[in-house]
């Protein structure tokens, strides 16, 4: 799947305009760096997920690398939507979500062993992870993207926590 990126302008404001040239879907959202461009990224994040669990109705894909089922819950769409609408770039990402979601890598030790994080202090939405795994998928033309996923305590369900696009510079 491949994203044609152009910039249009309407009602005098610039918008990125990524089309999936597979599925001809066109997902416009502005790229400045005013308040009322990171509402309206943040809205798009919203209904972006609203539209992937309409199609998606499990909520969760299996990860080859955690071997596990990654869930997407209310914390995830609100946790990416308030971060990732901050830079375009993470917001495009985010219309990655499947691809991510099943093929981002883990960081391993020399044994093969999982590298996870203790959630961070004071961190609110983090107390309910017992573990934090940084997974890192590379987007052939796009670049890495940097998926993070909690594990709840109790449970073990792994939950992603948040998508970022890594800007190379």
């Amino acid at each position: 799947m491949q994203f044609v990126r152009t910039v249009v302008l309407y009602n005098k404001k610039s918008y990125l305009c990524a089309q999936k040239t597979t599925m001809n879907e066109i997902y416009p959202f502005p790229i400045g760096k005013e308040k009322e461009d990171y509402q309206a990224r943040k809205k798009f994040i919203n209904n972006f997920y609203i539209n992937w669990i309409s199609a998606n109705t499990t909520k969760r894909i299996f990860n080859h690398s955690l071997n596990s089922f990654i869930e997407v819950k209310h914390l995830s769409i609100n946790e990416t939507a308030g971060k990732a609408a901050y830079n375009y770039k993470s917001t495009l990402a985010v219309t990655f979500l499947t691809e991510i979601l099943e093929n981002a890598i883990a960081k391993k030790d020399k044994n093969g062993d999982l590298i996870f994080e203790k959630p961070k202090e004071g961190a609110k939405k983090q107390k309910r992870f017992s573990k934090m795994f940084i997974m890192y998928y590379e987007k052939p033309v796009f670049g890495t993207i940097k998926l993070t996923v909690g594990e709840l305590r109790g449970s073990g369900q792994r939950v992603q926590y948040c998508i970022t696009a890594i800007e190379n510079d």
